[in-house]
């Protein structure tokens, strides 16, 4: 049995948190599991969004470890050590903490977790502009297709549009991969990030969880 005081710290999504593994009901399972009866002191639940950096519940979890002398506890670091914001909030805190999936962890750890973290959001920004500057150079660009087409674009035939169709769709997805990458889980989170970067829709459009979704389908 974990002795000390902790106090738990869960990230959802506002998707069907179920289906990795790491909605709340594992999480909750897991810090249980861990702590085997050691006191739980409190609880809070982080609801995912667009603004990644957003974590108003890891203030308050943060808080209440300092005034009832706490540990913070979280059921994975190792989804959580890719978010520069978190690992710096965990560092600049100053309170113990501890994570079911690594519970070597350590204020080193880290320290070490936040450089590589962000060494791997510099390397996917690149992979994005590089992915978007292909796009661009083989005539691709992502706008809507209708409205750049060149001339006589509505002849071709219905095997060539559904090709380019589909190359729209490619280029996009290799953007969303990389926004997944970084984090950003949910179909809604993606969509806003998507629109945030000025990235539209292979109709022109603004993205939608729906039309991501559609996106990631045609492709995979």
């Amino acid at each position: 049995m974990s002795t000390g005081r902790f106090i738990a710290y869960y990230r959802v999504s506002t998707e069907k948190q179920g289906r990795s593994g790491l909605g709340l009901d594992a999480q909750k399972l897991a810090v249980l599991q861990y702590l085997n009866g050691g006191a739980l002191i409190g609880e809070f639940v982080e609801v995912e969004s667009g603004k990644k950096a957003d974590r108003p519940e890891l203030a308050k979890a943060l808080t209440a470890c300092r005034l009832q002398g706490a540990t913070l506890i979280v059921a994975k670091l190792d989804r959580l050590s890719r978010s520069v914001s978190f690992i710096s909030s965990l560092i600049d805190a100053n309170v113990d903490f501890r994570a079911v999936d690594m519970p070597e962890a350590n204020r080193l750890v880290l320290h070490i977790m936040a450089a590589m973290a962000q060494h791997e959001r510099e390397m996917i920004a690149q992979r994005t502009r590089a992915a978007l500057q292909q796009a661009k150079a083989q005539g691709r660009r992502l706008g809507n297709p209708n409205l750049r087409a060149p001339a006589g674009v509505h002849a071709l035939g219905t095997a060539a549009i559904k090709n380019r169709a589909d190359r729209d769709a490619a280029d996009r997805v290799e953007i969303i991969r990389a926004i997944q990458a970084e984090g950003f889980t949910s179909m809604n989170a993606i969509a806003g990030e998507l629109n945030r970067r000025g990235i539209t829709t292979p109709r022109g459009g603004r993205w939608q969880a729906t039309t991501v979704s559609r996106v990631l389908s045609r492709i995979s």
